[in-house]
């Protein structure tokens, strides 16, 4: 099987690459041009780069996907790492004009516009009884002081997708502590989308996910993590997080799943209350910053995404999928986010997480989400770009 896996720049796209060069397929690596040195060119993985210009990067990678079929005989799997070669792809016209020359196994455009709606992730969540954050909207003719004043502090403030305004996982909300650091938060917010910006009863406990891969509204696979440490301290991805037996999650995000019938990866982000009891908080429908952890877990995530879109490429000769192992518990951290997250706690006075990290850089069990002995390029490509930083 060839699979061409593009937006290799990202950290996230070395877990794939590696799952799938370790069970034995071809890898055909792309990103667009402009880009310096991505991370996926240097992986020992990578049997071929292909750098694709920047203005026809759409039509090069189609012509990629035509001369790629003809040499093999068969459509190679095509797999978007980054979010808007996913959108892009998942348009009706381009995915049927794709459709002729690869396998494609990702959401529809309107799966995507649900998934990434904040609102919508809340209504059909409460459709179906699921737990979200209590929302407080400000009614009609209301001044933006008068909703402040009868909020109940703190609150979470959030553009209702804060993706397509090109903010950063940490940009996409704010806690509002009292009606003085409010305002300004909810007024940025709705002058940037256009539209008032979504307010939620802010929730103390811990933060957890789920990660599925789906297929037409059944769970392939799942795989559930706690996040351990973060950075930004303030609100950030996770710097540090576990995997871990969460029945529950799973079950309220396969009720998601099959409610829209959704097919590719997602994730599922959720946050416990003060009694630990977890309500949704938004779903991520592509490949998401904790990524690397289905391959640390061993779930064979990738594997499996791979050869559901190259089944649905070929589906004169299919492959068989391979068995789904139960992922294992284990520990990952991103190694320079965790050392920063490290720095934050300390200076909040949180000694404990603070030397949480130092703990875990020494113990060899707690694996990098980056780093791999195996493949060493990569990392050192990094770590090298975040000095010069």
């Amino acid at each position: 099987m060839t699979v061409i896996v593009t937006d290799v720049h990202y950290r996230m796209s070395l877990a794939v690459l590696r799952d799938l060069h370790e069970a034995g397929h071809r890898l055909i690596c792309c990103e667009r041009e402009g880009i310096s040195a991505p991370l996926g060119f240097s992986s020992t993985a990578a049997d071929e780069t292909v750098t694709l210009p920047a203005e026809t990067w759409l039509d090069s990678l189609y012509h990629l996907c035509e001369q790629t079929t003809a040499a093999d005989g068969e459509k190679p799997a095509l797999l978007p790492v980054g979010a808007d070669t996913l959108n892009t792809l998942a348009q009706p016209e381009t995915r049927q004009r794709f459709a002729a020359v690869c396998g494609l196994w990702i959401p529809t455009a309107q799966q995507l516009d649900d998934f990434n709606s904040k609102a919508k992730v809340a209504e059909l969540a409460q459709s179906l009884g699921l737990p979200v954050p209590a929302a407080h909207v400000q009614r009609e003719g209301e001044a933006v002081t008068t909703f402040a004043a009868r909020l109940p502090y703190p609150v979470v403030v959030k553009p209702l997708c804060g993706e397509k305004l090109g903010l950063s996982a940490s940009q996409r909300y704010a806690i509002a502590r009292d009606m003085a650091s409010f305002v300004p938060i909810y007024e940025r917010f709705r002058q940037l989308a256009g539209e008032p910006p979504l307010v939620q009863t802010y929730l103390p406990g811990g933060a957890l996910g789920c990660s599925v891969l789906a297929d037409h509204g059944k769970l392939v696979t799942a795989v559930c993590h706690r996040r351990i440490r973060e950075y930004p301290v303030s609100g950030g991805p996770s710097a540090c997080c576990d995997c871990i037996d969460a029945p529950q999650l799973v079950d309220m995000a396969a009720a998601m799943v099959e409610a829209t019938q959704y097919t590719g990866l997602a994730m599922f982000e959720f946050k416990e209350d003060g009694d630990g009891k977890p309500h949704l908080l938004e779903v991520n429908p592509r490949v998401w910053g904790t990524y690397p952890l289905t391959r640390r877990s061993g779930s064979r995530m990738s594997l499996l995404w791979a050869i559901l879109a190259h089944n649905e490429g070929n589906s004169d000769k299919p492959l068989p999928l391979p068995p789904v192992p139960k992922p294992q518990p284990c520990r990952m951290h991103f190694t320079a986010s965790d050392l920063c997250s490290a720095v934050g706690y300390a200076k909040r006075g949180q000694w404990g997480r603070a030397l949480g990290t130092v703990g875990d850089l020494l113990r060899p069990a707690v694996k990098d989400g980056l780093w791999e002995w195996g493949d060493v390029k990569p990392g050192l490509l990094y770590y090298r770009s975040l000095l010069r930083r």
